[in-house]
């Protein structure tokens, strides 16, 4: 029999790929912009606070096929449908999604961020709308390939994405400043969803391809939404929790908001070893025919995404100065992100873990377990960000958002052991 760990890795390794190329990409806008104006990275840091939520409330829609895709893995045709109903979902998390970047500037004044910072905005929140709108007609595609086992295929658009992106960022940045970071994200994501869909047609036929989803199946759109709609759920109380870091940060300042925006950067590269093994490990539990091989899976996912932290946390400690000066010559902001890196390193690790069961949770279709773990961990985070800045500063911030992602780690461990416990209803039972 393979082994779960051997069956992780052969996923979660071309997803860490695909997946990490991106992540370069978001550390060179974020390099390219320290290095060019203090304030249009604070800006960045404002908007992507909004445009987390947002994608991850698209995103979870859209994970939330995942255990309705893998039992097709024999029949990959039969999943076309599964990816049509995520799709409708999507895009109505996604419409709603784009109304809500518009309003990122009035968010930032209500938020108490400085006016030099939400000068700089500009054009973006429009951009990111198109962006998110993009995301959510053409996404679902690499989720289903990896549901179908096909996760190498992924390679392709995250690859091809990330070169346009990166491409772009050297070219306009310099020039437009934000607005061409913008411009760099929406082509990208064109590009990438356009690929993605082209490779699923290679595995389902033509039809794999469009990006219309159809007429709508109302029942099984609902059906999907019992599982997809808790984890956008879940992931938007989250983000928003760390979107009101990101403002309580802001209000301390151009630097301290710059400096956030840097550790935020560099937790991305960190969790991806987590972030791909939950990817992996979710179609795989939704297929497990026992309680038994989905804590295996589950266990040997957590062992990945753990060690992947881990080793990741090692460079950053020895070279924290140095990797910290790629991203700005600021003083003031290097040193207020030094200060911040050991509770950024422990973050890291529990939200690694954190991914890795909420994953885990859905491939049982028991995200609104995930749900109430997350609010219960991320809920006060937002009503005490602003205390704690004032009292403690940014270390402060990332000391609260460490224990949070603990607290929510040790909930949804709970809430899995206790889901096999109530009865494990396999891939068998299911079909």
């Amino acid at each position: 029999m393979t082994s779960p760990v051997r069956v992780i890795l052969g996923a979660a390794v071309p997803l860490a790929l695909s997946a990490g190329v991106g992540v370069a990409a978001r550390l060179a806008a974020t390099s390219l912009l320290g290095h060019q104006a203090t304030a249009q990275l604070a800006a960045f840091a404002v908007a992507g606070a909004v445009l987390g939520p947002v994608t991850a409330a698209v995103s979870g829609g859209l994970r939330g096929l995942t255990p309705f895709v893998a039992p097709h893995r024999d029949d990959p045709a039969g999943a076309l449908p599964a990816l049509r109903d995520a799709r409708w979902l999507a895009l109505g998390l996604g419409t709603a999604g784009a109304g809500v970047l518009l309003c990122v500037p009035l968010l930032a004044r209500a938020g108490g961020v400085a006016e030099e910072v939400t000068a700089e905005l500009g054009v973006l929140p429009w951009l990111l709308a198109g962006y998110v709108l993009l995301l959510a007609a053409g996404g679902g595609a690499n989720g289903t390939l990896v549901a179908l086992g096909h996760a190498r295929q992924v390679l392709w658009s995250g690859l091809a994405g990330t070169a346009a992106e990166v491409l772009l960022l050297l070219a306009l940045v310099p020039r437009l400043g934000l607005t061409g970071a913008g411009l760099a994200l929406v082509a990208a994501a064109g590009v990438s969803v356009a690929i993605a869909n082209g490779r699923l047609a290679r595995v389902t036929g033509p039809a794999g391809w469009a990006l219309w989803p159809g007429r709508p199946r109302p029942r099984a759109i609902l059906r999907m939404a019992g599982v997809g709609i808790p984890m956008s759920a879940a992931l938007v109380i989250k983000f928003a929790a760390l979107a009101g870091v990101a403002y309580a940060a802001a209000r301390t300042g151009a630097h301290g908001a710059a400096a956030h925006a840097i550790l935020v950067s560099l937790d991305g590269p960190l969790t991806l070893a987590a972030f791909t093994a939950g990817q992996a490990a979710a179609p795989e539990i939704a297929r497990a025919s026992s309680a038994a091989a989905a804590r295996r899976t589950n266990r040997a996912a957590l062992a990945v995404g753990a060690t992947g932290v881990l080793a990741g946390s090692v460079p950053l400690g020895c070279l924290g100065g140095e990797m910290l000066g790629l991203f700005t010559s600021d003083g003031r902001v290097l040193a207020a992100a030094s200060g911040a890196l050991p509770p950024a390193a422990v973050f890291a690790l529990a939200n690694g873990c954190a991914i890795v069961m909420s994953a885990s949770l859905t491939g049982l279709r028991r995200s609104a377990w995930s749900l109430g773990c997350t609010a219960a961990g991320y809920g006060p985070l937002a009503l005490v960000a602003a205390p704690v800045a004032t009292a403690w500063g940014l270390i402060g911030l990332w000391w609260a958002l460490a224990g949070c992602a603990a607290l929510v780690f040790a909930l949804q461990t709970w809430a899995f052991l206790r889901a096999a416990d109530l009865g494990f209803v396999g891939y068998s039972a299911r079909r």
